[in-house]
C-alpha cells in the first residue's frame, strides 16, 4: 500500500442514493494520517452513511476510495478491517451476556484452538489497555459495565483488530460528563500513538476542543473543510443548518403560579432493593421550568420513571393538580397522562418508541383509545395519520412522511416525533429527561424552543439533562441531586463552581477553597484537552 501518502483515507466523488432519497452527493473529503478529523451536520445531512461506505456496511453508487494513497473497493466491514479502518457505532455491536474478552475476539478467535486465542487475546487486550488508557476487566459481563466501560471495549475490539483509522460516530452522545472527559484523554493518546480518528459529533465544543480540521455535511453534501483553528461555534451552526444559529436559549422571565406537581418524601429502590431516590420532596408550578442537574445515576432516572407512572415508589407521594396520584401497576402511566401528564423519557428508543411501527403508530403510542382517533375498539387510520401529518409539519420532522417505518429516520427527527406525541395536546405537567440527547444544534434550538414554549403557555416543566449548559440556560429554579437526594435548590445563575461541588455532594457555602472536580461540571470538554 501507498504509505508514503500523507493522507489516510481520500474519498473522491462518492455519492450513494436510497431509493430517491440522496443521502450523499459528489462528497470529496481528503483526512490526513495522524490527525482527529471531525463531522459534523444536522440528523439526516449524511454523516452516518458516509461513514458507513468507508467501512463497508454500504457501497458507493459511483466515486473512488483511497486508503494511504491506494486505490481500494472496500468489499465489507472485515475487508475494511483488514485496510486498517475500524468504527464504533452509536448503538454498540456488544453481545450482553459475553465477557468483555470473549467480545474483543468475536469474529477473531484465530482457529479452533479457542482456549489459545483466548490466552493470547488477553495478552494483547492487556497491552492495549495500557497504552491507550482502556482499562476495563477482561473477565466482566458486558451487561454489568457502564455504558463508557462498554465503548472501552467497541475500541479496544478496533484496536486488537489492527486498526489504524478508528471511526467513532456521536461517541460521547450516551456518556456522563466525567465518561466523557475519559475518552477524550484516550483520543489524546490513540493520537500520540500515530492513530488517526474521524468523529462524527453534533456538539461544537468538541469538535473545537478536540479536532485538527472539521468538514461539515448539509442535506448530503460538503459545504466546506476547515481547519479547526480557523472557524467558531457560530461559524459551524450556520454553515450547518444554512442559516443563523441562536446558540443560547432565548426565554423572559417565568411567572409561576399554582402549584402543578407535588412530590412528597418519595424513596424509590431498584430491584435488587438498593435505594436509588431517598426522601426527595419538591413542587413545579404552573409556567416555570424546573431543572434536575446532577452526574447521571445519582437517581434522576428513578425518579423520572416513578413520576411518569413506569414504575412504583417505596414510599412517598405524588400529587397532580392536587389530586393524589393511587399506584396500580401497569395502569399508572395512563392514569398519569388522564390527569394531565406527559412524559419525553430518557431513552427514546427504549421507552419512548417502537422502531419497527410506521411513524404515525408512534404519534398515538399510549394515546390510541382517545376519542378523536375513533370509537370502542376500531381505530380510525385516516384520523391518525392526517394528525401526524400536521405534526410533523409543525415539528419539522424530516423526512415528511408518517408511512415511513420510525427506525428510518435519524435520531434527531426519532426525539421530534416523540416529542410532538407528548406535547401537542391539552397538558398541565411535562416531565422531560434528556431532551437533546444525541441531537444536532438546529434541532437543539427548536426542542429548546418548545420547551420554553409549553412554560410561557402556563405549563409546568420538570426538566432532566445531564448538560448543565441546558439545565442552566431553560430552568428558572434548579434543584442539584448527589446520591438519591437533592441537596441544593440553585438558581440558574449561579457560578459554575457551586453547580459543580453541589453535583459532587459538597456543600459550596461551607467548602469555599475546594476546587471544583472538571469532570463533574461539563457535558463534555469544557476547556480544549489538546
Amino acid at each position: 500500500m501507498g504509505q508514503d501518502s500523507e493522507l489516510a483515507i481520500d474519498l473522491r466523488g462518492v455519492s450513494k442514493a436510497f431509493g430517491p432519497v440522496q443521502a450523499n452527493k459528489n462528497i470529496f473529503m481528503p483526512i490526513r494520517r495522524n490527525s482527529i478529523h471531525g463531522i459534523v451536520g444536522e440528523n439526516g445531512a449524511g454523516k452516518s452513511t458516509l461513514m458507513s461506505i468507508l467501512y463497508g456496511f454500504y457501497h458507493a453508487d459511483s466515486g473512488e476510495i483511497f486508503v494511504n494513497g491506494t486505490k481500494v473497493q472496500i468489499k465489507d466491514s472485515s475487508h475494511a478491517l483488514e485496510l486498517g479502518i475500524g468504527m464504533v457505532h452509536q448503538h454498540f455491536m456488544l453481545v450482553d451476556n459475553f465477557t468483555v474478552l470473549e467480545n474483543i475476539i468475536l469474529g477473531a478467535e484465530g482457529g479452533f484452538l479457542l482456549a489459545k486465542s483466548l490466552k493470547a487475546a488477553r495478552s494483547e487486550m492487556e497491552r492495549l489497555a495500557r497504552d491507550y488508557g482502556l482499562e476495563v476487566d477482561p473477565d466482566a459481563l458486558v451487561e454489568d459495565l457502564s455504558v463508557g466501560q462498554q465503548q472501552r471495549v467497541e475500541i479496544l475490539k478496533a484496536l486488537y483488530r489492527g486498526a489504524e483509522v478508528l471511526i467513532l460516530d456521536e461517541p460521547t452522545g450516551v456518556l456522563t460528563p466525567t465518561e466523557a472527559d475519559h475518552l477524550f484523554k484516550i483520543f489524546e493518546q490513540l493520537h500520540a500513538q500515530g492513530k488517526t480518528i474521524i468523529l462524527i459529533t453534533h456538539k461544537l465544543r468538541e469538535i473545537m476542543a478536540i479536532t485538527d480540521s472539521v468538514s461539515v455535511m448539509r442535506r448530503g453534501e460538503i459545504v466546506t473543510t476547515l481547519k479547526t483553528s480557523e472557524t467558531s461555534p457560530d461559524n459551524l451552526a450556520e454553515l450547518m443548518v444554512g442559516r443563523r444559529v441562536e446558540m443560547d436559549a432565548q426565554k423572559t422571565s417565568g411567572d409561576p403560579q399554582k402549584k402543578v406537581l407535588e412530590v412528597k418524601g418519595l424513596s424509590v429502590t431498584d430491584e435488587l432493593g438498593v435505594p436509588r431516590v431517598k426522601n426527595v420532596s419538591f413542587d413545579v408550578r404552573a409556567g416555570e421550568i424546573v431543572g434536575i442537574a446532577g452526574v447521571a445515576g445519582n437517581g434522576q432516572s428513578q425518579l423520572l420513571e416513578v413520576i411518569s407512572g413506569m414504575t412504583e415508589p417505596l414510599l412517598g407521594e405524588i400529587w397532580i393538580n392536587g389530586k393524589r396520584v393511587e399506584f396500580e401497576g401497569a395502569k399508572t402511566a395512563a392514569k398519569m397522562r388522564h390527569l394531565g401528564l406527559a412524559h419525553v423519557p430518557e431513552d427514546r428508543l427504549k421507552t419512548g418508541l417502537v422502531a419497527q411501527f410506521e411513524e404515525w403508530e408512534n404519534s398515538i403510542l399510549g394515546y390510541s383509545e382517545e376519542p378523536k382517533y375513533g370509537a370502542g375498539q376500531i381505530l380510525s387510520h385516516k384520523a391518525a395519520r392526517e394528525e401526524a401529518d400536521q405534526r410533523i409539519e409543525k415539528f419539522d420532522i424530516r423526512p415528511p412522511n408518517c408511512r415511513l417505518k420510525t427506525a428510518n429516520f435519524s435520531g434527531g427527527n426519532q426525539q421530534k416525533i416523540v416529542l410532538a406525541r407528548e406535547m401537542d395536546r391539552e397538558l398541565d405537567v411535562l416531565i422531560v429527561g434528556q431532551p437533546t440527547r444525541g441531537v444536532d444544534i438546529g434541532a437543539i434550538e427548536f426542542i429548546h424552543k418548545q420547551i420554553i414554549a409549553m412554560r410561557d403557555a402556563g405549563k409546568a416543566v420538570l426538566l432532566v439533562s445531564v448538560e448543565l449548559d441546558e439545565i442552566r440556560a431553560l430552568s428558572d429554579r434548579v434543584l442539584v441531586m448527589f446520591d438519591g437526594k437533592i441537596v441544593t435548590e440553585l438558581t440558574p445563575e449561579a457560578s459554575e463552581r457551586e453547580f459543580g461541588l453541589s453535583m459532587a455532594g459538597v456543600d459550596p457555602h461551607e467548602e469555599e477553597s475546594t476546587p471544583v472536580a472538571t469532570g463533574k461540571v461539563s457535558a463534555g470538554a469544557k476547556e480544549g484537552v489538546r
